[in-house]
């Protein structure tokens, strides 16, 4: 059997980012966490860490820390239906793409939060590698861009967000005084979310363009917005954030959206989005939240994202 003192020396090791941070986190010293791990690895035989080039679970510590995150989640069932056990938070480690949380995910959630009492510690990632998270057993819950789920879990398909090229005016003045032509496109900075975020490439190939293009790197979806609003580059802005805003708990379209309105930023391609899927991923052994949580985004998501196209 586990020694789950052992298992949550691991968690904490992974979840913290190292071993003085887990040792931190855990109130010991980091040679009793050292010391620990070394153990479990006795124990079992095997590691369970890789720790260079850098800190990283083995595909034995991925099987652990996923064995060990519903063990987490399950306990926490138990608590509300055992009370002499003692009292617990409720809380989900979920990794969700920051254009989710900047737009439909706290009013989609905020309601549940409430009813269930539960803590959202939430993994900020682009959709495209959110589920490496969940295999790497670091999240009980994702959102991506995949519908294939990892072993031992289940994928739900929950909408898709549009994405439209955004720039200022006056960035548009400089940049394309002849209009949007695949010569301009290769001089003119665009705003890129992160090394994973593939959303403007995907914009330039529709124009024949490929990389390397200039660009600036922004990992934060206000940020994002905020660059382009000041001019320093274009970049693939969510629809619904440029366009719709968020009202009594549903998005009302306003004619046209707050930037668009007031003319503070522009469409570079009238005509050319791109649409992102968005899967709803978790554990088959996650618990009474995570189901509930499940059952919660497919009933009212469709008042946030765009339907998927019919296959």
């Amino acid at each position: 059997m586990l020694d789950y003192k052992l298992l949550e020396a691991l968690v904490a090791v992974i979840d913290q980012g190292g071993f003085e941070r887990g040792a931190r986190h855990l109130g010991l010293t980091q040679s009793a966490v050292s010391q620990r791990i070394k153990l479990l690895e006795a124990r079992l035989g095997q590691p369970v860490l890789v720790r260079s080039p850098r800190l990283a679970p083995t595909l034995l510590g991925q099987r652990l820390l996923n064995h060990a995150q519903q063990v987490r989640l399950l306990e926490s069932d138990l608590l509300d239906q055992v009370p002499a056990l003692g009292s617990g938070e409720r809380r989900l480690r979920l990794a969700i793409n920051a254009d989710s949380l900047a737009t439909w995910w706290p009013e989609a959630i905020g309601r549940f939060s409430e009813r269930y009492r539960v803590l959202f510690e939430l993994v900020v990632v682009d959709q495209e590698v959110a589920l490496k998270r969940m295999r790497d057993g670091d999240v009980a819950g994702c959102i991506c861009d995949s519908p294939r789920p990892v072993q031992g879990a289940r994928s739900h398909a929950l909408g898709s967000m549009r994405y439209r090229a955004l720039a200022s005016p006056a960035f548009m003045a400089r940049h394309f005084p002849d209009g949007v032509t695949p010569g301009a496109l290769r001089r003119a900075p665009a705003i890129v979310f992160g090394p994973d975020d593939r959303l403007q490439h995907r914009y330039l190939a529709m124009h024949g363009v490929e990389p390397p293009f200039p660009h600036h790197l922004c990992p934060s979806s206000e940020g994002f917005v905020g660059l382009a609003l000041a001019g320093l580059g274009y970049g693939m802005v969510p629809e619904r954030q440029a366009e719709r805003e968020l009202h009594e708990g549903r998005l009302q379209e306003i004619d046209p959206g707050p930037h668009l309105a007031d003319g503070s930023l522009v469409d570079l391609s009238p005509g050319y989005v791109i649409d992102v899927p968005l899967y709803w991923h978790h554990w088959r052994q996650g618990g009474e939240v995570l189901d509930a949580l499940t059952d919660h985004l497919l009933r009212i998501v469709d008042a946030w994202l765009m339907p998927l196209p019919a296959t």
